[in-house]
């Protein structure tokens, strides 16, 4: 894949996207959007987005500028440096929000009011205007105005962190880096394609939501379902629960592991113990169906433990590719780069810069006509900022005006 920009229609060409936001969460859903052909003009301050000068992952560089997490989440936008606190710099942001489709903001509820920003207000000045708003913890409630990250709002306090972790551990597990913002950006993405669509039937612009806490519990509906309804969550520990056996994870000889999903265990079962060369397992009362290796769990596994100890992983994938059944090997980040899999269906992407050096990036999960979206660049601070005032009708005297106040750099 590489940085050309694509040759056939893209479903939101023609579709203009503001975006006034900083870090991971909201610049992702905006990058999404122009990954199908969405013109963003992303706005910073002079001082550029601080997520820029974060390189805690010494993950290299997009042509020595920012990082390549700042790469993946401004892929194929276009920048404008502008202090939208001046005055003249928050006209020139109206100027652009004219010409909107959708303005997609990070702000917090008081940031926005105090700029005039708010959706009560920019919805009676641009009513066709989707206004996108991505936050912590709702727009309601004593917390509104709270800051959020992905590790506070989603990871702490959605649950997450808390249902995944091991009860024998005195801490919670750690997150990995910007979970909870990378899926809440989906969500924001698939709420602002909604919007645009209900306009096409209704002509008016709507307001979209999405919290980074509600995002934790919809990744955690299976355990609120339980909560909800009166129930016990069960807690993680050790191997967790082994109710069915056959959907458990076993250790290799060389210490690595394989899951199995057969949720359908009586459908796979023979042939497993077949394939495994065990064909006494079969008819075992002790394991002969799912009850009984319900109530005889323990010795199950005890036994599944001892068979997956004799072969290696790759011993076991070769085993297990003759059983047409849900199983698969527990993979590092590096064997999943390298799978098979991931190559044959484009799962990473590649962009080209004008220098001609390259940089390989995760490719957006959703795909049409079996083809990802062209990953493109991200744009350096400011980069567009001349090129799009000129756009908007500003002479080379007004530029150096707005630069000469500070307003741009």
């Amino acid at each position: 894949m590489s940085g050309e920009p694509p040759t056939k229609p893209q479903a939101f060409d023609g579709v203009r996207v503001v975006e006034l936001a900083q870090w991971v969460f909201v610049p992702v859903a905006a990058a999404l959007l122009a990954d199908w052909g969405a013109d963003v003009v992303r706005i910073e301050p002079p001082e550029g987005d601080p997520y820029r000068g974060l390189a805690t992952q010494g993950i290299g560089a997009d042509r020595g500028g920012p990082n390549l997490s700042m790469a993946l989440a401004n892929r194929g936008k276009r920048s404008i440096a502008l202090d939208v606190r001046s005055d003249e710099g928050l006209a020139v942001l109206h100027e652009l929000l004219a010409s909107a489709d959708v303005f997609i903001t990070s702000l917090r509820p008081g940031a926005l009011e105090r700029l005039g920003l708010d959706a009560e207000t920019l919805r009676l000045r641009y009513p066709r205007m989707i206004y996108a708003r991505g936050h912590g913890f709702g727009v309601r409630g004593p917390d509104s105005d709270k800051p959020g990250y992905d590790s506070s709002a989603f990871w702490a306090r959605g649950g997450v962190g808390h249902t995944l972790t091991p009860t024998e551990r005195d801490y919670p597990i750690s997150q990995r880096g910007a979970m909870g913002d990378r899926n809440g950006a989906m969500a924001l993405a698939f709420g602002i394609s909604t919007a645009l669509l209900e306009r096409e039937k209704t002509g008016s612009g709507t307001v979209v939501d999405v919290s980074l806490l509600a995002t934790a519990m919809w990744m955690l509906s299976s355990d609120l379902l339980v909560a909800l309804n009166g129930g016990d969550v069960a807690s993680v520990t050790g191997r967790g629960p082994q109710v069915n056996p056959l959907t458990g994870t076993y250790r290799t000889r060389d210490l690595r592991h394989i899951q199995l999903m057969f949720l359908q265990g009586d459908r796979y079962w023979p042939a497993f113990a077949r394939l495994i060369g065990r064909d006494d397992l079969v008819d075992d009362p002790l394991f002969v169906d799912m009850a009984a290796r319900r109530e005889n769990s323990v010795a199950c596994v005890e036994e599944l433990d001892g068979i997956f100890a004799k072969h290696t992983l790759d011993e076991w994938k070769q085993i297990l590719a003759e059983l047409d059944a849900p199983w698969a090997p527990v993979q590092s980040v590096h064997d999943v780069i390298d799978d098979p899999q991931v190559a044959a269906n484009g799962y990473v992407g590649e962009v080209r810069l004008d220098d001609g050096h390259t940089y390989r990036l995760p490719a957006v999960p959703v795909q049409l006509d079996q083809e990802p979206p062209v990953l493109r660049r991200a744009p350096e601070h400011g980069e567009h900022t001349e090129a799009v005032l000129l756009e908007l009708g500003y002479d080379w005297e007004r530029i150096g005006s707005l630069a000469d106040k500070g307003v741009i750099p």
